[in-house]
């Protein structure tokens, strides 16, 4: 199996870090909600305890025509919801992976799929950068994409 690893750009200057963040974790619950559709299982790595529960809330709110199902780690069905969310390493295992840490995952290579983010925050692309040069020693096809918010796209568009 060759892990194919995707990463989006969010590209917002006029956000600061905080907003930038949420605008990451906003972008991680439409990936989500995507593959969800797609039948797809999907694993929400978080940083720590309190941005999974972040993430959590968020997916319960963040489309309001459209539910996912979700839960963290530990609760709900045996073998979780369509879309665990965890700040340990998964139990399950699944195909699709979206990691909002700052360092590629040990178990990387149990996932067919990865999604990863590059805010235009300095340090935090810094960090980017290293997972993308460290997907790549591990021999995982790298990709990324530009992220136009609809805020940009409004812009260019007037």
């Amino acid at each position: 199996m060759n892990t194919q690893v995707m990463f989006y750009q969010l590209n917002d200057p006029r956000f600061n870090r905080e907003q930038q963040l949420q605008a990451l974790h906003v972008h991680a619950c439409f990936q989500a909600a995507y593959f969800y559709r797609q039948n797809q299982r999907v694993f929400i790595y978080a940083q720590d305890q309190s941005q999974a529960h972040e993430i959590d809330e968020l997916l319960w709110s963040f489309d309001p025509d459209s539910f996912v199902p979700h839960n963290l780690i530990g609760e709900g069905p045996a073998n979780g919801s369509p879309v665990e969310i965890s700040w340990q390493p998964p139990r399950n295992r699944r195909p699709i992976l979206i990691n909002l840490t700052n360092a590629v995952p040990a178990f990387a290579n149990q996932f067919s799929f990865i999604v990863d983010f590059v805010p235009e925050n300095e340090s935090l692309k810094v960090a980017a950068r290293e997972r993308y040069k460290h997907y790549k020693q591990l021999g995982f096809d790298v990709q990324h994409q530009k992220v136009i918010s609809e805020q940009q796209s409004t812009a260019t568009t007037n």
